[in-house]
Formats: structure tokens, C-alpha cells, sequence
């Protein structure tokens, strides 16, 4: 948490930690109070045994939770992958908390899953790999905790380790090792088809309430198989859309790019 001025909330995404923002909210700190929480499951959070914990409704809760013990009513709200997932559901359970909301690289759940595509699922495979039940999917990473989320950097839209800042890789692999940790993220893809699969169909025709901004990796498998800014519209009252260069992990390494998309976005919305 830093800075001063109107409330940004950062949430990362799969298979990263709050350090995924280390180049972004330094800079958005200048002219916001920016708040950076690990998901629940990830990094240094709580690692609940409950799998009902992990539903983005739940996680959404949490985070609700925060902002209430830091006395604040109302933000900004940006999510990269689960992240973004977490901010969907928040925007949609809790709309008079949140000023706007920013969805980078992700299309619906209950879409991508009921509409599901070989290609998507080629692309996407962990979603149902880490699904698996405890403790498969757990043990197969836990041998080699680095090869394996290594892998998923380095997919959905093609970059490369050297992309990726030293830094903020170290910090990554110092909590994906951790077996609590591995079981968190796994939780987190279980409770989907366990649990969010039922919220959002139950939701399938709510739409967004405040500003949404969709975001996402003009090289990345999302855009490649679907029309990003076409399957958003009909889930929002007020959307823009930008493709920003790179693929799915594009906060990581193309900040310059995000960061100044998070900033028009911030400037844009305080004119109105």
C-alpha cells in the first residue's frame, strides 16, 4: 500500500503474486492511493483448507473485507487473469463499491467454459489440470515447482524468461515453491468448476454497472481465438477496450504500456 489520493486496487493474477505490479504501482502511487493484496491462496495471504474459499465470490468478499478494515467505501479496481476474475465477480456482487473496473486479458468464465473451443482448451489445459482433485495435480508440481509455472509464463501468447523482470521472477518462484502455496492456486481452478461455474450462470445476464475497461495481449491466446472487445460488450453498460502489445502476461513485460493505459484510463474517468 502507498501513495495518496483517490483508491486503486491492484489484484494479480495466475501463478504470480502482488509483486506483479512492483513496475506499475510505484508510478500510479504519484497520483493514487494503491493497494497491491496477494489473492487468497497466493504469495504471503491465508491458504484456507475450505475449497469454497477460493470462489471468486469468496475472494471477492475478502477483498471486500480489506477495504472495510481500511475504511474505504469505495475504489478503482484493476485485475490481470484471476485477478480480473476476483474484479468481475466484485463489480457484479458489489456495484456501489466500485468507481471502475479494468478486466485485462480474460473473457468471461461461464463463457470460456460452456462455450469451450479445442483450441482454447489446447491453449488453457491447466484449467482443468489444476482442477484435478487433491492431491494429483499438487504432487506432479511439487516436483519441480519451477519447470512447471515456468511453463505457464512462457505460454498463452508467447514470451520469453528474458521478459520478464529479475526481480519480481525471484519473488514468484520464492512463493510457488511453497507446497501451501501450490495447493492454493490448484484450489483456486477447483473452486471454479465447483463453485463459480454455478455463480456466474446464475448471473449469465448481469452486466456491469460502473466503467469498464477491457484490457488485453494483442498476441495473446484470448485474442487469437476470440473477439476480446465483442464478448465484453453485452456484459457492460459502459465499455472501452484496448489491445496492449504482447501476450497474456503483458503487465509483467510490457509495463510501460499497461501502465499508461491504467493512466488514461484514471484520467478519462476523473474528467467525467
Amino acid at each position: 500500500m502507498g501513495g495518496e489520493g483517490p483508491l486503486l486496487l491492484l489484484l494479480h493474477g495466475f501463478p504470480q503474486t502482488r509483486a506483479m505490479w512492483a513496475q506499475i504501482a510505484p508510478v500510479l502511487a504519484q497520483t493514487h492511493t494503491v493497494i497491491c493484496p496477494d489473492l487468497p491462496g497466493y504469495g504471503a495471504s491465508a491458504k484456507p483448507q475450505d475449497l469454497a474459499a477460493y470462489s471468486f465470490r469468496a475472494m471477492a468478499r475478502e477483498i471486500l473485507a480489506l477495504m472495510d478494515s481500511l475504511g474505504h467505501t469505495s475504489f478503482d479496481l484493476a485485475g490481470h487473469d484471476r485477478g480480473a476474475r476476483v474484479a468481475h465477480r466484485l463489480a457484479l456482487d458489489a456495484p456501489h463499491r466500485v468507481r471502475t473496473v479494468t478486466l485485462m486479458d480474460i473473457i468471461p468464465t461461464h463463457t470460456l467454459l460452456s462455450e469451450l473451443r479445442w483450441q482454447v482448451a489446447r491453449a488453457y489445459y491447466h484449467w482443468f489440470f489444476l482442477a484435478q482433485p487433491e492431491p494429483f495435480p499438487d504432487r506432479m508440481i511439487a516436483a519441480d515447482p519451477d519447470a512447471y509455472f515456468t511453463s505457464c509464463l512462457l505460454g498463452w501468447g508467447g514470451a520469453h524468461l528474458s521478459d520478464f523482470d529479475a526481480d519480481q521472477l525471484a519473488q514468484y518462484r520464492a512463493a510457488w515453491r511453497d507446497p501451501d502455496t501450490i495447493r492454493g492456486m490448484c484450489n483456486d481452478y477447483r473452486a471454479t468448476l465447483a463453485h463459480d461455474m454455478a455463480d456466474d450462470g446464475a448471473d449469465a445476464d448481469a452486466r456491469i454497472a460502473c466503467p469498464a475497461h477491457i484490457l488485453y495481449g494483442a498476441e495473446g491466446a484470448m485474442a487469437q481465438h476470440y473477439d476480446v472487445p465483442a464478448t465484453w460488450a453485452p456484459r457492460c453498460t459502459d465499455m472501452r477496450a484496448r489491445a496492449i502489445p504482447g501476450g497474456h502476461f503483458f503487465p509483467d513485460t510490457t509495463p510501460e504500456a499497461t501502465l499508461a493505459a491504467l493512466q488514461a484510463m484514471l484520467r478519462n474517468e476523473a474528467r467525467a
